[in-house]
């Protein structure tokens, strides 16, 4: 049996394991990352943290399994860290894709008709460099990837793939090489960039790990998931995790520009191979399974797992409505000012109908992510596909099927951005074809529409009316885009 070895690092966790030809996960060690906010907006990791349970785990992996025949590592995107080469030591703090620290450098670039998000890479490699008091020349930039590689070969790959390239605002659509406007209005030297690679090829060996299997698969989360869910050629997926990503392939023609489309949605590398690219659209909710952990938090309910029994408890939510935006809104319409509420609320409402409400408000929002990537494609999905922490409440499942009038697939494998990490080592190593990982999906539950087309119409537009009422909370934020 032919086996891959995944290593995937989340927004929190790191985790290792094998992936075999018929997609089966096994041997799987995790361990949780030191997450640091020291000031609101700011969230920090610690990268040589990373890069050592990376290591650890990896070989507790392949000392358990015996070995395996390919190295994969996905992770999470635009996660930035400035380090020294000749000591392999980062200057600073790992800075995720989550900070928000360069906000104001952001909105300060606008003027020179430079249009970056402070959840891409471009601004927080500035803000390193600048805070380390070294020059840029002497220093190195990497993502996730391009960091656990570089550790695994031992200092000898420095290689950054298109999908992570894809999402750091330094690239444009070409994909040959680094963005040499952007490059200068940041003041940052090209020196201190990892070459560009396809997401599946020859990356050198992980000299770190026994037996020194070839490290062949360099791939962004959520495209990962993607895969691992056998969308290889078509088809859409949504993970909900904390918040809800949604990826759908697009094709192989790439968009004119890298800025966000008018649906609400953007372009994104899902991988290339041999030079050839697959593009992809993706959306985004901000707040989706950390709605039902405030739950938790408020004491409605004692666990995660008890969300589904309460919802299911009650046969409506008795006109509670909630709009999940702790943060603001997202896809389709980015609104940073809007913030969550619940709508409708009597002294009659029950614990039991505020948490169908909020499972069915973020049930909703998969439906606006679903809208707005079909319409940014121009074809409709027969079914969509599911991973994540909520994937495994059957109600909320239940009403994105109902909300969104699509068949919902929920992937046998909940992490299956592992998955899709392993299988993309397999394909890149040659012990599979794309057309096997397509024929790998055998979803574990499938949840099809219980209402009809004017049921539907009905419950869609008492959302988006629901959804204005909690638009510009913040005026000032809501005036901000990027």
């Amino acid at each position: 049996m032919v086996r891959a070895l995944a290593i995937d690092v989340g927004s929190s966790s790191l985790r290792t394991a094998l992936v075999d030809e018929s997609g089966v996960v096994t041997h799987v060690h995790q361990r949780p990352l030191s997450v640091n906010s020291p000031h609101p907006g700011e969230v920090e990791l610690d990268a040589t943290e990373i890069a050592t349970i990376a290591l650890e785990l990896s070989r507790a992996t392949l000392a358990e399994s015996g070995g395996c025949d390919a190295v994969g590592i996905t992770n999470q995107r635009a996660t930035t860290v400035v380090f020294d080469p000749t000591s392999s030591l980062p200057v600073g703090p790992a800075l995720s894709w989550q900070d928000l620290r360069t906000v104001f450098d952001c909105l300060a670039l606008q003027g020179d008709g430079i249009h970056l998000a402070p959840n891409q890479s471009a601004t927080k490699i500035k803000w390193l460099v600048d805070s380390s008091g070294l020059a840029s020349c002497d220093l190195r930039f990497a993502t996730l990837e391009t960091w656990l590689a570089w550790h695994l070969s031992e200092g000898e790959t420095y290689v950054s793939d298109r999908s992570n390239a894809s999402v750091s605002g330094l690239i444009d659509t070409s994909l040959e090489g680094w963005d040499d406007h952007v490059l200068a209005a940041l003041g940052i030297d090209s020196a201190m960039l990892p070459s560009l690679v396809d997401t599946m090829g020859s990356f050198g060996s992980a000299r770190a790990l026994k037996g020194s299997p070839p490290l062949v698969a360099l791939v962004g989360d959520q495209p990962a998931s993607l895969f691992g869910q056998s969308c290889v050629d078509s088809g859409a997926k949504i993970t909900f995790g904390t918040g809800a990503m949604l990826d759908m392939v697009h094709g192989i023609s790439g968009p004119p520009s890298m800025r966000r489309y008018n649906s609400g949605c953007y372009p994104t590398v899902l991988r290339s191979r041999n030079g050839e690219v697959t593009w992809g659209v993706e959306g985004i909710v901000f707040s989706a399974g950390s709605c039902v952990q405030w739950l938790c938090d408020l004491g409605l309910i004692r666990t995660v797992d008890q969300s589904d029994a309460l919802a299911s408890s009650v046969d409506s939510s008795e006109g509670v409505d909630f709009v999940p935006a702790f943060s603001g809104l997202g896809t389709p319409r980015w609104d940073f000012g809007a913030r969550g509420g619940f709508f409708g609320l009597t002294r009659g409402s029950s614990a039991a109908h505020l948490v169908r409400a909020v499972l069915e408000g973020v049930a909703q929002r998969g439906a606006d992510l679903l809208e707005a990537a079909e319409s940014e494609v121009g074809s409709r999905l027969e079914e969509i596909r599911l991973d994540g922490g909520m994937s495994a409440n059957r109600f909320f499942v239940q009403r994105l099927a109902d909300f969104s009038g699509h068949t919902v697939a929920v992937s046998s494998e909940r992490e299956a951005t592992t998955r899709g990490a392993g299988l993309m080592a397999l394909v890149s190593a040659g012990h599979l074809a794309l057309r096997d990982v397509e024929a790998l999906w055998s979803p574990g539950f499938v949840a099809t529409p219980s209402i009809d087309s004017p049921a539907r119409a009905e419950a869609r537009a008492h959302w988006l009316d629901t959804v204005e009422r909690a638009a510009g909370t913040i005026p000032e934020l809501s005036a901000v885009s990027f």
